[in-house]
């Protein structure tokens, strides 16, 4: 069972290019109408559960329907297989990337083009999906301006808070409360979550230099909502070790290949560790990936009987809208600021938006021609 658990989601991982929107659809197909491991229903009672929780939403869904066949090791297989083809090629980008010098880095300047316009782009799909209220408008606007002004983890996280408790205190949903008389109570699963805040706690205890510089991975996986495009200003925040250009080159890198977004830690992981690049992947992306799926453990049964509650639901709206103004400041600074330099660069990224945003063409289109013009203007520099 768990073999072929790893098998169908490995298959998935080798690809399922064009995001976590991307994913969910070969999940649906896969799982739902073809091999029937679960029904519709239950799928998209994960997929609300995901959206709700902190953590790469996708994976978290493809680790619930490991779980919902054979349990957690079920969730683990799921894991590693539709990881594992993502994970290998970061860590090899991050490995090799340097012995090919000028060329990679020209081809990577367009991919910073290209990751301002996918940005750009999720930053409007997000704020349309999340901000439906003048209130949630002004909780995003207010989270940009502040992570604009004061860009640091310590901003993120007391954004995050405040958010929260804008949602618990104003409710921002037009709820009723329902009757949950006929419904099955199900517990949360306490073990899995207070392991989640033991690791929560334990990752800002300063335990050394090497403990330090691994932490963020696991805080920025507790931390993340919205999906894989919000990792970038959390882990920059947290890992001032690394520059921008290492942070790009990553970002970019994750945009080009099959799987979950969330493996840029393995390629930062591996540019932390430069003397055991492999190690450092591996720590790094088990570190992210982790506390999204303790939190999928803790709520996976309990999830609806939670989401019927106004307050609990009104405290998530806040914290997506929040979310939406963490991208919206990312994609001003370090984004827009590292990519864009001239006018021509202005003319290029504004004309891909547009034909993404009209003429919607596969992410791979646009993918060839950033890299072409990244290797353009390798040779005739604009």
């Amino acid at each position: 069972m768990l073999l072929a658990i790893f098998k169908q989601f490995f298959l998935l991982g080798c690809m399922s290019f064009g995001g976590p929107a991307a994913h969910l659809g070969y999940f649906k197909r896969h799982f739902v109408d073809n091999l029937q491991w679960l029904n519709a229903q239950r799928y998209a009672q994960l997929i609300s559960l995901s959206q709700a929780l902190p953590g790469p939403g996708s994976s978290q869904v493809g680790f619930a329907i490991g779980v919902e066949r054979a349990g957690v090791l079920g969730g683990i297989a799921a894991f590693v297989g539709f990881t594992l083809p993502s994970f290998l090629i970061m860590a090899l980008l991050a490995i090799s990337a340097h012995q090919f010098d000028a060329i990679y880095f020209a081809i990577v300047a367009g991919l910073k083009l290209f990751a301002v316009v996918i940005v750009a782009d999720a930053t409007l799909s997000m704020a349309k999906s999340f901000c439906t209220s003048w209130v949630l408008k002004a909780l995003a606007m207010l989270s940009t301006l502040v992570l604009i002004l004061l860009p640091s983890l310590s901003s993120q996280i007391l954004v995050l808070f405040a958010a929260a408790a804008i949602g618990a205190i104003w409710p921002l949903l037009n709820l009723a409360q329902s009757n949950q008389t006929a419904t099955k109570q199900r517990t949360v699963n306490w073990p899995a979550l207070i392991l989640f805040a033991l690791l929560l706690l334990v990752s800002f205890v300063p335990l050394g230099s090497q403990f330090a510089d691994f932490a963020p991975f696991y805080q920025a996986g507790a931390m993340v909502f919205g999906g894989g495009h919000v990792v970038l200003p959390i882990l920059q925040a947290g890992l001032p070790s690394l520059n921008t250009e290492q942070f790009l080159s990553a970002y970019a890198s994750a945009q080009a290949v099959p799987g979950p977004m969330f493996t840029i830690a393995s390629y930062l992981g591996a540019e932390l560790n430069s003397e055991q690049p492999l190690v450092g992947a591996v720590i790094a992306t088990l570190l992210i990936f982790t506390p999204g799926f303790l939190l999928m453990l803790a709520f996976q049964k309990s999830w609806l009987q939670l989401s019927e509650r106004p307050r609990f639901a009104s405290c998530i709206a806040a914290l997506n809208a929040a979310v939406v103004g963490f991208l919206a400041a990312a994609l001003y600074s370090p984004i827009w600021t590292s990519a864009v330099h001239n006018i021509w660069h202005i003319v290029i990224v504004v004309a891909a938006f547009a034909w993404l945003r009209l003429a919607k063409p596969p992410i791979w289109w646009l993918l060839i021609v950033f890299v072409s013009l990244g290797l353009l203007q390798y040779y005739l520099p604009l």
